[in-house]
Parts: structure tokens; C-alpha cells; sequence
């Protein structure tokens, strides 16, 4: 019986309104995120700050909204004051969540600077590890509050006048994994959460906070953790974070890039949660998600356990992506943007050098790996209206999902440009697969563009020396006659067909 899928996209069936913050990203001190790939001082491309011009390009590239920071594990046990002021002043520390030395040279308002040449916004995390509410609410007063105080005197002292405006901020990082400083339980992080949150916007009523979840849905405290901290802190905070990250070290491809689906129920059970904790609140507000650390990461496991301790900017966690990862990730850009209703903010983890879009080599040039593409789709093109996707299918069984069908596809309906896009996954290994997509409710449309991001080798990867490798090209080939789309989905591939409303 010959493959063949169906999708229906009816301009009403709506899921919910794209933010735009769907498509941040997460810039950590942690291996040459910072250290070598933003920041080179003496690269042929450094601007008068040190910032690679390079890079800059590229992140610009992806139009990322926000871009969180400082961590991850590296915040629960930061001193935000040891990052600003005069940079020969600043002490270098033992960083004990990577095990390297921090030498501080970047800090708040050097990322600030840097998030306004990248066109972004900065995501702020404060450390609730070893630190509390005091020093959270200090971090926002030098931040956010214009002069006549203490800390925002110091900002302007430091070359600061204006505020920074820094409007999202995270309570503190993964509180409930054993390898973060300062780990808590469930109630002790949900009382030093409200309180830090409770202080922080005194200082600034304006910012959103992000609460932490479980740092993933293999943690034996999940969705238990999600319960208690939402029950002790729900009045204070605006978003609850998921973190979830995927591999294919069994060498199982047909199960790897099945594993959006296991993405698609953890977003479901926190949802759930969060849902049952505003009915027995009685509440009227809505928590909704920030899933700001999601990605590919295994590859790099090995070669970061030979890492010597104690050095500045090891080259840790510099997964090589192939052509598979990327699948994976456009689908869990898909999974994202299906529960666009209540996932409003997420972060690609991360952005440089550190399981990242983005590659750099010390010294020398910038290129973009193989994830870089479905990210950057749907960053330029993902932005609108989701919609619900009605779609047919054939399916498979892998080793741990049952049913999972070879297409995964949801639409975006950008009404201001007139356009609907299509974000679609031929997961089958072996055979294109003939899609036929029903858009009567916008009239006649016509095709912009097809692309695609496919190859002929899983495995295929873009390095320093084969930078192009693996590339979308607009040779998809859909054609549209009046409501009615119809296109040839390659095998194994990712598609992007951009429709204008006639």
C-alpha cells in the first residue's frame, strides 16, 4: 500500500497566539560559550568590546529573542557583584558546577551590551542556591531601578546610567538535581521561590518570573516537585520551567526521532499539574510554561569526561549535530509550537560552542551546525498563530513510543503578512511520503517557497572544515491549486512551505 498523508489547517481552529520569546536561546558560563565564542578579544572579527562580529552575524541569523543567562548550573553558586565593575578588579573564582576557573571578565552588563547588538533581550537568572531573596532583589535594583540608591548608584558608577529593563528572570536553576549547589527540596525551594519573587518585584512590579520545575521527567521527584513548589508559590510567579534534553546512544534512529512525543506528554503532565494546582487554589490565573533548556546532548559525553579540571574555557560539552539531530529538533520546535496556548517562552540550550546551533574555532572562523536550520525556520518563519493540525498518517512502533506517525507537522498563520506556513517531519528512514494539505478556510493560496534540510547520510555533520555539508535548499517542489496543497516530503527530511494567502 502506497505512504501517503493528509492535513486539514482551517484558519479558525486555533491553538494560540506564537510568542515570539518561543524562539530564545541560553548563553551559559560554561565551556567556550562565553570565553571563545561571543567573547574574543584579538579575533580578526572582535569588536571594541570583544565581541566576535562573526557570531553576532550568525545569532542575528536566527532572530532570537531572548537569550538566558548566566546559567544553569553555574548560577547557584555566583556572586553577580564579582561580574561588574572595573574588569582588573574582578576576582577569578573556582566554579564548582564545571569544575574550571571563571575569570569574570564578562559579566551583567557586558551580556546586556552584547543582547543589544544580537538583537535580543536578556533572560536573568538568579542564584537561590547559595544565595536568597536579599541578593535577588539587589541583582534587580542594580538592574532594573533608574538612581538614587545603592545599588542602581553602583550601575551608574559603573558606566551604566540608564537602567537595563531586564523584564524575565529566572528563580534559581534545577533546584532539585544533586549535582546543584545548594540543592532543596520541593518546600524549601517553593518558600525561598515566593519570597525571592515577592522581594524582587517590590523592586520592580513590571519583570515575570520563571519558577523552577523538575530539571527533567526522569527526575523521581517529577511531577510531585511540580505540585508542591506551584502550591507554595503560585501567587508570586508567571511561568514554570521544563528542561528536557534527548540522544540516540543506542544507535536507534527510528525510536530517536520518535522522542518529540515523549516532549509532547511532558509538556502535557505539567500542564496538568500546574492546572490542578490553580483548581485547588481556586484561582483564576494561568501558569504558563517557559521550557528554557530543551536540545540534542549526548555525543559529547565521553570527551568531556577526559576534561582536566580547573582550566578557563575547556571545550566542554561541544556536541557535533548530524543530520538526525536536526530532524529531532525540528520536531521538538513542532511539539513547541502545538502548545503554543500555554508554552510561551523556551530556550534552545544553548547557543555557542555548548551543545549549540553555533560553532566556533579559537581564533578562526564560525559556522553553523546542522540544527542551526530547523531553529532559524522557525525563528524568521514561526511567528503568528498556531494552528490546530488535523493530520492522517501512516505509523510505526519503535522501542519505546507505539504509533508514532511519519509525519509530524503543524501550521503557523501569519494574518499581518497574509502567509501560512508549514513546519513538517518525514520521520520514515526509507521512503518520501506524498502529503496533501487542505487550507479551503484561507481560499487560494500560492506557494512562496519549499525548503528542505535533507541528506543521504544520517550521520552527516558540518564541521571547520566542511562547514556546508548539510544545508536546506528550496527545491522542495510543492505546489498549491486554489485551497488545496500538495508536496513530496523526502525521506528522512525536514520541510518548511511558505504559503501566501491570494
Amino acid at each position: 500500500m502506497a505512504m501517503k498523508a493528509t492535513m486539514i489547517v482551517d484558519k479558525d481552529f486555533t491553538i494560540g497566539e506564537v510568542d515570539k520569546r518561543l524562539y530564545g536561546s541560553f548563553i551559559e558560563h560554561l565551556g567556550r560559550a562565553v570565553y571563545g565564542g561571543i567573547y574574543e578579544p584579538g579575533h580578526p572579527s572582535a569588536d571594541e568590546q570583544g565581541f566576535r562580529t562573526d557570531v553576532l552575524e550568525l545569532v542575528k541569523g536566527i532572530d532570537v529573542p531572548i537569550i538566558r543567562y548566566p546559567g544553569g548550573n553555574f548560577v547557584s553558586g555566583y556572586n553577580w557583584e564579582d561580574g561588574v565593575g572595573p574588569v582588573e578588579l574582578r576576582p577569578k573564582r573556582l566554579e564548582l558546577a564545571w569544575r574550571t576557573v571563571e575569570p569574570n571578565l564578562i559579566g551583567l552588563n557586558e551580556f546586556v551590551d552584547w543582547c543589544r547588538k544580537a538583537n535580543s533581550e536578556p533572560m536573568m537568572a538568579v542564584n537561590l542556591g547559595t544565595r536568597g531573596p536579599e541578593e535577588a532583589r539587589q541583582l534587580v535594583e542594580y538592574s532594573n531601578h533608574p538612581s538614587g540608591s545603592q545599588w542602581s548608584d553602583l550601575r551608574v558608577s559603573h558606566g551604566y546610567k540608564q537602567p537595563h529593563g531586564i523584564k524575565t528572570w529566572c528563580l534559581g536553576n534545577e533546584m532539585d538535581g544533586p549535582w546543584q549547589i545548594g540543592a532543596k527540596t520541593a518546600a524549601e525551594y517553593g518558600r525561598i521561590a515566593a519570597e525571592s519573587a515577592k522581594v524582587m518585584r517590590w523592586v520592580d512590579p513590571s519583570i515575570e518570573l520563571v519558577a523552577c520545575g523538575s530539571s527533567s521527567l526522569h527526575m523521581p521527584s517529577f511531577p510531585e516537585w511540580e505540585r508542591t513548589v506551584l502550591e507554595l508559590c503560585y501567587d508570586q510567579v508567571d511561568y514554570l520551567s521544563l528542561h528536557q534534553y534527548y540522544g540516540n546512544r543506542d544507535k536507534d534512529t527510528a525510536n530517536f526521532l520518535a522522542q518529540s512525543m515523549g516532549m509532547d506528554s511532558f509538556i502535557h503532565t505539567v500542564i496538568a499539574t500546574a492546572d490542578y494546582v490553580q483548581a485547588k487554589k481556586r484561582s483564576k490565573k494561568k501558569i504558563h510554561l517557559s521550557f528554557d533548556e530543551w536540545n540534542v546532548w549526548y555525543h559529547s559525553n565521553d570527551a568531556d569526561a577526559r576534561i582536566e579540571p580547573w582550566s578557563v574555557a575547556p571545550p566542554q560539552l561541544e556536541d557535533v549535530y548530524n543530520h538526525e539531530d536536526a530532524l529531532l529538533v525540528g520536531s521538538m520546535l513542532i511539539s513547541l509550537l502545538k502548545r503554543a496556548d500555554r508554552v510561551k517562552m523556551a530556550c534552545l540550550a544553548q547557543l555557542v560552542n555548548v551543545i549549540a546551533p553555533i560553532m566556533t574555532a579559537n581564533g578562526g572562523g564560525a559556522w553553523k551546525q546542522t540544527i542551526y536550520f530547523p531553529y532559524m525556520h522557525a525563528s524568521l518563519f514561526g511567528r503568528g498563530t498556531a494552528l490546530v493540525p488535523l493530520v492522517s498518517s501512516p505509523k510505526y512502533d519503535a522501542k519505546d513510543y507505539t504509533d508514532v506517525p511519519y509525519l509530524d507537522a503543524v501550521a503557523v498563520h501569519n494574518a499581518e503578512a497574509g502567509e501560512v506556513t508549514v513546519f513538517a517531519v518525514n520521520r520514515h528512514l526509507s521512503e518520501a511520503l506524498p502529503l496533501e494539505i487542505d487550507l479551503r478556510s484561507f481560499g487560494a493560496c500560492r506557494v512562496l517557497e519549499h525548503l528542505v534540510l535533507e541528506s543521504d547520510d544520517l550521520k552527516a555533520a558540518n564541521t571547520q572544515d566542511a562547514p556546508d555539508r548539510v544545508a536546506p535548499h528550496a527545491r522542495g517542489g510543492a505546489e498549491a491549486d486554489g485551497g488545496a496543497v500538495r508536496a513530496r516530503l523526502g525521506r528522512a527530511s525536514w520541510n518548511v512551505i511558505r504559503l501566501k494567502v491570494v
